[in-house]
């Protein structure tokens, strides 16, 4: 299946997950183990860069933290990112330099590139997003099907069984994700493409694309 590899989608430059990625083919695959990736780097941090107020917990000094966010362990922060009012960081998360994360956003089980913002009332679950990709206000991964079975990775008419019960999406880099979106378990978009304001999105969707709402898709100009 095309366009769907770690390295179809990240420029893996942009992350301190780059080590850890590069011994997967595909993205999904390297969900299960983000806690014990987060505290092996955490450990060797240097504490004069990086604050540890709990177990498992690092931030960089640079960062700042409202009082109202909720930092959940094992959890990393990187240089310049802003964690906003009532946050919920619920752990496993891994976040990179000059990111957003905004008021009300809940992560859980992520890896989160450099600069990436997601900024309103977001919620991220078992999922990577790339270099400088942003999700729209209201804009949510959902990460179980409703009928709890493992999630199959849909391009087309091909499928991929993962084997996996919890994958939410995979954002390569650049791509903007329009406000009150959802995006089904196991949702791959690729590099520099565009979702719609509303959509509901599944499957695999393009590098250069745009998806509209309807599910129409078009390559970028």
């Amino acid at each position: 299946m095309n366009n769907i590899k770690i390295t179809d989608l990240f420029d893996l430059s942009h992350t301190a997950a780059a080590d850890y990625l590069t011994h997967f083919t595909y993205p999904w695959e390297a969900l299960k183990g983000i806690s014990n990736l987060i505290i092996e780097l955490g450990s060797s941090l240097d504490p004069d860069e990086y604050d540890n107020p709990s177990e498992n917990v690092w931030i960089h000094k640079t960062a700042k933290v409202f009082p109202s966010a909720y930092i959940g362990a094992p959890c990393i922060i990187g240089a310049g990112t802003e964690i906003r009012h009532c946050a919920f960081i619920r752990g496993s998360a891994l976040i990179g330099k000059n990111c957003v994360i905004g008021n009300s956003a809940e992560l859980k089980n992520v890896i989160i590139f450099d600069n990436v913002q997601t900024p309103h009332y977001n919620y991220v679950g078992d999922s990577i997003l790339g270099y400088k990709s942003h999700m729209g206000a209201g804009s949510i991964t959902s990460n179980v099907k409703s009928d709890k079975t493992n999630v199959v990775i849909k391009n087309g008419e091909e499928s991929l069984e993962t084997g996996i019960k919890k994958i939410g999406a995979m954002l390569g880099d650049y791509v903007e994700v329009g406000c009150n979106s959802v995006l089904n378990p196991g949702t791959i978009v690729g590099r520099n493409s565009n979702i719609y304001p509303t959509s509901c999105v599944r499957g695999v969707i393009p590098s250069d694309s745009i998806y509209k709402v309807g599910g129409i898709i078009i390559k970028k100009k």
